[in-house]
């Protein structure tokens, strides 16, 4: 029993000595005028290290929370040690989709994380502090906010991915709260238009960032995602784009965060 004892002492210390350490941090949003709650993955010898890292932003889906990404895929912590990055998981409400909404002020998730967090996390971690290290992605709601912070704001933002991302969400007038944020497609139609990932790619996007697309053969976002994989090819823009047997679940999601954080590490290691 003793020595049974010792080896599943000595396993947990082998898994655990190479795993990467968290922090639950907040962040000040200057225009919501609140706390933002954050989770910091760090690797296991950020401490003792002199270099800066390459930061990778994981934005949650509709519901979910700073906490969703561990949540669904726990290897993250594993992942910063053996790909030397920092990851960086806001909370971006309950039901943003990551935009500044045009008509509820307590809703502005776009400059939350593009002037408040980026320029904390440069501020107060060892970080290589430009668009050459710096990566987003996120899954569902946070696939499509990825896209539209760094369409929108390319200066910084290297690279980008999406997975099972409500990259164009007109098809789904009546879910996921977006019309508490943009008011209803019938009334407010030119705010549907103007902040939907599909509608803002055009070809002055041709080499500022670097995409990966990723979605599920039986995921209800599926036909938007190949809709957008087109205009892409259309407009000649480079991306990765897969997809692969699964649904919308954490399952597929994570499985392909280790894909998308290879492609980002490959484009770090290319500057």
């Amino acid at each position: 029993m003793k020595q049974l004892l010792l080896v599943f002492i000595y396993w947990i210390f082998l898994n655990s000595a190479n795993a990467g350490t968290v922090d639950s941090i907040s962040v000040y949003s200057n225009l919501m005028k609140k706390q933002v709650p954050v989770v910091v993955i760090k690797p296991t010898n950020y401490k003792k290290s002199e270099k800066n890292y390459p930061v990778v932003y994981l934005l949650h889906g509709f519901s979910g929370n700073q906490n969703q990404w561990l949540n669904d895929a726990p290897q993250l912590l594993e992942s910063v040690d053996q790909l030397n990055i920092i990851l960086v998981c806001p909370d971006g409400g309950f039901g943003s989709w990551y935009f500044d909404s045009p008509i509820d002020s307590t809703i502005r998730y776009e400059s939350f994380i593009t002037k408040d967090l980026v320029s904390y996390i440069d501020k107060y971690y060892k970080t290589i502090p430009n668009k050459s290290g710096r990566a987003i992605t996120g899954l569902s709601m946070g696939g499509h906010g990825s896209l539209y912070l760094a369409i929108r704001h390319n200066e910084l933002f290297g690279a980008a991915g999406s997975i099972s991302g409500g990259v164009d969400f007109r098809p789904f007038p009546n879910k996921w709260d977006i019309k508490k944020s943009l008011g209803t497609i019938e009334e407010y139609p030119e705010n549907w238009e103007k902040n939907t990932v599909i509608n803002i790619v055009d070809s002055s996007l041709r080499g500022k960032t670097k995409i990966v697309m990723d979605c599920g053969t039986e995921d209800f976002f599926l036909t938007v995602n190949r809709n957008l994989h087109q205009k892409l090819l259309n407009h000649k823009i480079e991306h990765d784009y897969t997809e692969r047997p699964g649904a919308h679940n954490k399952k597929f999601w994570g499985n392909a965060i280790d894909y998308q954080l290879m492609f980002f590490v490959k484009y770090f290691k290319s500057i």
